[in-house]
């Protein structure tokens, strides 16, 4: 399919179509795609790719929701559940090189190796997890207040739409008051999880739990509204198609051009082991520097594409710095949501693999803030 219309939109600044998007993603001729994705990312960024040293916390398994695509959850009293308190957690946090681990890809016993060269002085911790039955809203809230008084500095990203809303009914407080609440207690900015694909059919058949598309859009633009900062996601490869991505983004394009709220976007490969989503496989390397590429040539006002390592793989996550991702996440440390679902990645990478990768992809290292400020080393 020839791409030398959309081309000549995208050289000159023009914002592409629906339509356009929909062409992309169809197209055999993956290297012009990379090509003009790339030029917008350079366009925005230059050279940069980004990254952050940062530690996730997954504070409990046990959920009320029991979606077909997640292998992390389980049911009070399951073979597996966890919860942490609030001194559990704050001890991870003060881990040393010694307690940090690293699951290396291939290995059929699942062996544990320490990661060395490891740097714990990160500066965001990233918290999300399942909807407790038994928590209320003063854990969250105490849970970011004993972070920031333990870690003045320590810039917290933490809890999805889906737990915001869950938030909201467990307290009696508006969605609004949640939020405010939150801030008020620490929260500095929120991930983009939750938001799997928006349209209500395939939403059904993943996670009718769930929060619809419609609900999630609107806790971000909330939360865009108090202040607060967020990413935004996109779950594909499982039961959608190119249109229903698109449809996606639309909507998230909407969004930012109202609130410019949105930081980054971040496309998530699905990864099927121990889901219930019948005949999924995992995304090909192609499929997911497509929707990289795609994902930063609609997303013109979403100022970040984030190739989440975690999910892509190193190598093509390596791969999509040069099909318009700038940003690879970062240290990540201690991730467990995907890797229930059978993540072949590692579970924490060093500063120095960071800037190894991005180096042998041509791009300029830059370790990032929260906020995508440059960090003075």
């Amino acid at each position: 399919m020839p791409l030398d219309k959309i081309e000549k939109k995208i050289l000159s600044g023009k914002r592409i179509t629906p339509e356009d998007a929909l062409d992309l993603f169809n197209t055999d001729d993956i290297y012009s795609l990379g090509r003009l994705a790339n030029h917008v990312a350079v366009s925005k960024n230059g050279n940069r790719a980004y990254f952050i040293q940062n530690h996730h916390i997954n504070p409990t398994n046990i959920c009320v929701n029991r979606c077909k695509f997640c292998a992390f959850s389980r049911s009070k009293g399951d073979n597996g559940a966890y919860e942490l308190s609030i001194p559990e957690i704050i001890k991870k946090l003060r881990a040393k090189n010694s307690d940090i681990s690293s699951h290396k890809p291939g290995n059929k016993k699942n062996l544990r190796t320490p990661v060395t060269g490891y740097n714990p002085t990160f500066s965001e911790v990233h918290i999300v997890g399942g909807l407790h039955p038994d928590w209320s809203l003063n854990y969250y809230l105490d849970l970011i207040r004993t972070i920031k008084t333990s870690y003045p500095n320590m810039h917290i990203k933490a809890f999805t739409a889906v737990e915001i809303d869950y938030f909201s009914k467990i307290s009696g407080l508006s969605l609004k008051n949640v939020l405010l609440s939150l801030k008020e207690a620490g929260l500095d900015t929120m991930p983009g999880g939750g938001a799997e694909i928006f349209n209500s059919r395939i939403r059904k058949s993943l996670c009718p739990e769930k929060i619809s598309g419609s609900k999630w859009l609107g806790i971000m633009e909330t939360a865009h509204s108090v202040g607060i900062k967020t990413n935004a996601t996109m779950l594909y490869g499982h039961v959608e198609n190119y249109k229903h991505r698109v449809e996606h983004m639309q909507k998230l394009r909407n969004i930012q051009d109202k609130t410019g709220g949105f930081q980054a976007f971040i496309p998530l490969a699905f990864h099927p082991l121990n889901t219930k989503i019948d005949g999924a496989k995992y995304t090909s390397g192609i499929d997911d520097l497509k929707t990289v590429a795609v994902s930063r040539l609609f997303l013109d006002n979403i100022p970040h594409i984030k190739a989440y390592w975690i999910m892509l793989g190193e190598k093509i996550a390596q791969l999509a710095l040069i099909f318009g991702a700038d940003d690879l996440d970062g240290t990540i440390i201690e991730e467990k949501i995907t890797h229930s679902a059978g993540a072949l990645s590692g579970i924490a990478l060093t500063k120095k693999e960071l800037v190894n990768l991005i180096q042998k992809a041509g791009k300029v290292p830059v370790e990032r803030d929260s906020f995508y400020m440059p960090v003075l080393n």
